[in-house]
């Protein structure tokens, strides 16, 4: 494709990606097609010449947008938001223009010194402490997601705990990880992939009312587990669950895990980012003082599209410990110079893309007051939802929900779980709009996430409207 050609198709394609956003609430939020549809559509065998770019694009609306679950849709209430942007689309075509393969400084100093900017830009907007700075001690870096994340700062404990040993001979003792039932599924992964072990990952006991981590109980499990001979390597507290945004007691964990000499990582993949708004900074109480590592998602409430996820260490030393190998082919003079970083010790994989660009240019186009804003407006709808929820005596409302999702109840003859999930289900089945759903105390109750820029007072309301007409 001749830089001519690119530059012809490239303006139909973002006409294409335009006149999309413009129309999205034409299209079932939730894709009606079923199994095997899009595949029996695509042709079994590839190409054997080459085809015109229209035949993509016309493809595209024939046969791939019919299968397209809309998550940029205004009456997308599923899961968290996933929010894309005009600046964050551009900011990835620039980077994917750019082309660059950013493992170490050497191979693209931009690449990594704007990672190192917009990071040490967001611990500022979000009110995290000054030793998560690059130029300090700690330091922030990109991940794909926080699954990443949460690898990533259970390889550091281990490096940490074992005094540098499992990154040399590997894991020789039985080593425990804590979470609670609503921490995310991500964490016992993450036990797996570096040798802890499904069955050392212990759950610890939540407050009923709250939903938050026990640290009496966490305390407990420790020193069981320490009489048993075991290590103690790793709790996660979580600011704002999947399930129900509940927020475990950073401050009072972070005191369990300093006097027991565990790493604490900090999970505020949802609820993180709403800490650009002052009057929510409280979210991070204990931050500071206790967490080794924390994280992020910029990608899912901060209209920056996927993948954009910030991890941030307390000291980086462990995690670069646990990571560093340094090939030949790698070696170069600014590595060997102490004076760079090479975000390739910063993450699982050796290669990275530029996605400091995506982020850069929401952070310019927003500015901090573009941000709260945005986050203050969903806020706001949330909890009007929420106040309609609770003056309908036949729906249950879960307290509390100071963030964008609420999660509620249909009061249905004898408490029927299959019912609620099949008046769900009817629902998605509608296109009208998409909901999901979790159980808490055993019980299935609803979600309604509110976090798409597109989302206005209308769409909500709307929504409130047909989960009203479902009861009958």
């Amino acid at each position: 494709m001749s830089p001519e050609e690119f530059r012809a198709f490239g303006r139909q394609v973002v006409d294409w990606v335009a006149d999309y956003y413009a129309g999205v609430e034409s299209h079932p939020v939730r894709s009606q097609v079923r199994p095997g549809e899009v595949r029996a559509q695509l042709p079994a065998h590839p190409p054997e010449q080459g085809e015109p770019f229209e035949e993509v694009l016309r493809d595209l609306d024939a046969v791939l947008v019919p299968g397209v679950t809309h998550w940029q849709h205004p009456n997308f209430f599923a899961y968290f938001p996933a929010n894309a942007s005009g600046p964050a689309i551009l900011g990835d075509l620039l980077s994917s223009g750019l082309g660059v393969q950013g493992m170490v400084w050497a191979t693209s100093p931009a690449c990594t010194e704007l990672e190192t900017v917009v990071v040490d830009w967001m611990a500022e907007l979000l009110g995290l402490p000054e030793h998560f700075r690059t130029d300090a001690v700690g330091g922030g870096v990109i991940q794909d997601s926080a699954s990443s994340a949460a690898l990533v700062a259970c390889l550091a404990a281990l490096q940490r705990v074992s005094g540098g040993a499992v990154a040399s001979k590997g894991i020789t003792r039985r080593h425990t990880l804590y979470v609670s039932e609503h921490t995310h599924s991500s964490l016992a992964r993450a036990a797996r992939m570096v040798g802890i072990g499904a069955d050392n990952v212990r759950i610890v006991d939540v407050d009923p009312d709250t939903l938050g981590m026990d640290p009496a109980h966490l305390d407990a499990l420790i020193a069981e587990d320490l009489a048993a001979g075991a290590v103690p390597t790793l709790v996660c507290a979580t600011i704002g669950t999947t399930s129900t945004t509940a927020i475990d007691p950073v401050r009072a964990v972070g005191e369990v895990c300093r006097a027991r000499g565990v790493w604490l990582h900090v999970d505020a993949a949802y609820a993180g980012v709403a800490a650009v708004c002052p009057e929510l900074r409280w979210i991070n109480d204990g931050v500071a003082e206790f967490a080794d590592s924390y994280c992020t998602n910029a990608h899912k409430w901060l209209l920056t599209n996927f993948d954009c996820s910030l991890l941030w260490m307390a000291d980086r030393a462990p995690m670069i410990d646990a990571l560093s190998i340094l090939p030949e082919y790698l070696r170069n003079p600014a590595t060997a110079s102490g004076e760079v970083i090479d975000y390739r010790d910063w993450q699982v994989p050796l290669g990275r893309r530029f996605r400091a660009l995506k982020l850069w240019s929401v952070l310019r186009w927003y500015g901090a007051e573009g941000l709260r804003e945005h986050i203050r407006t969903t806020v706001g709808l949330a909890q009007e939802f929420a106040g309609w929820v609770r003056e309908d005596p036949r729906f249950e409302l879960l307290e509390p929900h100071p963030f964008g999702l609420v999660c509620f109840r249909p009061l249905l003859p004898e408490q029927d779980d299959e019912r609620v999930y099949q008046l769900m289900e009817s629902l998605n089945e509608s296109g009208e709009l998409y909901l999901t759903h979790t159980k808490v105390d055993g019980r299935t109750v609803l979600r309604f996430a509110v976090g798409s820029p597109q989302t206005e007072r209308r769409h909500v309301q709307a929504a409130w409207k047909r989960i009203q007409e479902s009861m009958g």
